[in-house]
């Protein structure tokens, strides 16, 4: 009965695990594919200048491929050194998310105005030779969010000088109608207005949260399980 349901839970966790290592190569393939066809698109921090789209994804992908590879391997032969590798980097994936969610919390005003500051830095770049990407960025975000620069409009002074903005803020775009009426400019800030988007998804970034912690528990609890259990009996529990 025991070696039955700890067959069971072997091929259970080999299968969980191949279906995360198959979503590693997919992320690491749509990762490889923005790095080469959008270059460093969606780089807005200046002081981050690999925190892109692409570079994220890639190394999202690379860790879900090992740690999916570890415990597919561990399950399936039955390896205890696998096994326990595959605890060991869950757990700390785990604790790292946890120190920074409580880090984040504690110094939330602190992160905030930091990002508000580093935007309005990376505004200095937007249209400069080797920056392609940020420009593209805030092009993109200025027009899905109906928002001008960080705070209002007027943050693009500095760069482009009194009325004058990039055409993305027009309300009705056209060319150069980032140099006429202020007034048909967007009014609100896109730092506000992003803020304002991600509080309305808290629920579903919460349940997307809640899941992900799930999975990885029930990762840890399963490889210790087998672990634990092949020490103890000392074989392999085969179909």
């Amino acid at each position: 009965m025991a070696a039955g349901c700890l067959c069971c839970l072997k091929y259970l966790m080999f299968v969980f695990n191949l279906v995360f290592w198959l979503c590693g190569c997919g992320l690491l393939g749509v990762g490889i594919w923005l790095s080469a066809t959008q270059g460093n698109f969606a780089t807005l921090a200046p002081s981050l200048p690999s925190l892109s789209a692409a570079n994220l994804v890639i190394a999202t992908g690379t860790i879900v491929m090992v740690v999916g590879f570890l415990g597919c391997l561990g399950a399936i032969k039955e390896n205890k050194c696998l096994l326990l590798s595959f605890f060991i980097i869950l757990l700390t994936i785990f604790l790292m998310e946890l120190i920074l969610v409580i880090l984040f919390f504690v110094y939330r005003t602190e992160v905030a105005d930091y990002a508000r500051e580093d935007l309005k830095a990376g505004l200095e770049l937007y249209d400069t030779v080797g920056n392609i990407g940020l420009t593209n960025a805030w092009n993109i975000i200025q027009t899905e969010y109906t928002c001008c620069g960080v705070d209002n409009s007027t943050d693009w002074n500095r760069l482009m000088g009194e009325n004058r903005v990039p055409d993305s803020c027009c309300q009705e775009y056209s060319q150069k109608c980032g140099e006429r009426d202020p007034s048909k400019w967007f009014s609100k800030g896109c730092y506000d207005k992003i803020k304002a988007f991600i509080e309305q998804q808290t629920v579903v970034l919460g349940s997307v949260a809640m899941t992900i912690v799930v999975i990885q528990i029930l990762g840890m609890a399963f490889s210790m399980t087998l672990f634990h259990q092949i020490s103890k009996g000392g074989k392999k529990y085969k179909a």
